[in-house]
C-alpha cells in the first residue's frame, strides 16, 4: 500500500500520541510506501524545533528516515498546478495539505492524518483519506 503522512500524522508518531501507532503499523510492514512530502516535513521540522530545539528536530528528522519515511523532494508543474487547483477550489485547505493531497493523488495513496479538515479532498475526489484517531 501507498501511504502519504501529513504533519498531523508524522506529529502524532513521533510524539507517541493517539493514532501514532497507526503510523507505526504502516512503517512497520514492508509492503507500504510511506511517503512524506518535503513541504509537509518542513512543518514538522519546525514545529518540533520550535517546541524542543534544534537537536531534537534534527534527532525527528533522521529517526523518520531510518523509520523508512520517503520524502519526496519534487515540485514539478504537475504537481503544483494540482495542489493550486485544489487550494483554489477547496479554500479550508492549508496549502501544504494541497500538496500532500496532490502527492497522494499522483501516488494513487491514501493519505493518512489526525486533521479533520479533509472532507472537501475528499468531496473533491482527490484522494482517499484514512484518519488514525
Amino acid at each position: 500500500m501507498n501511504a502519504v503522512l501529513d504533519s498531523s500524522a508524522v506529529l502524532a508518531y513521533l510524539w507517541g500520541e493517539s493514532g501514532g501507532e497507526a503510523v507505526d503499523g504502516l512503517l512497520a510492514d514492508p509492503a507500504n510506501a510511506c511517503l512524506v512530502h518535503a513541504l509537509n516535513l518542513c512543518e514538522v521540522y519546525y514545529i518540533v524545533r520550535r517546541d524542543h530545539g534544534e537537536p531534537a528536530a534534527q534527532i525527528a528528522l533522521a529517526g523518520l528516515r531510518d523509520a523508512g519515511v520517503v520524502v519526496c523532494e519534487d515540485f514539478d508543474d504537475e504537481l503544483w498546478q494540482a495542489a493550486g487547483r485544489l487550494k483554489a477550489d477547496v479554500r479550508k485547505m492549508s496549502l501544504a495539505d494541497c500538496v500532500c493531497a496532490a502527492l497522494a493523488g499522483r501516488e494513487q495513496a491514501d493519505v493518512f492524518t489526525a486533521d479533520r479538515e479533509w472532507g472537501a479532498a475528499l468531496d473533491a475526489g482527490i484522494c482517499s483519506v484514512r484518519y488514525i484517531r
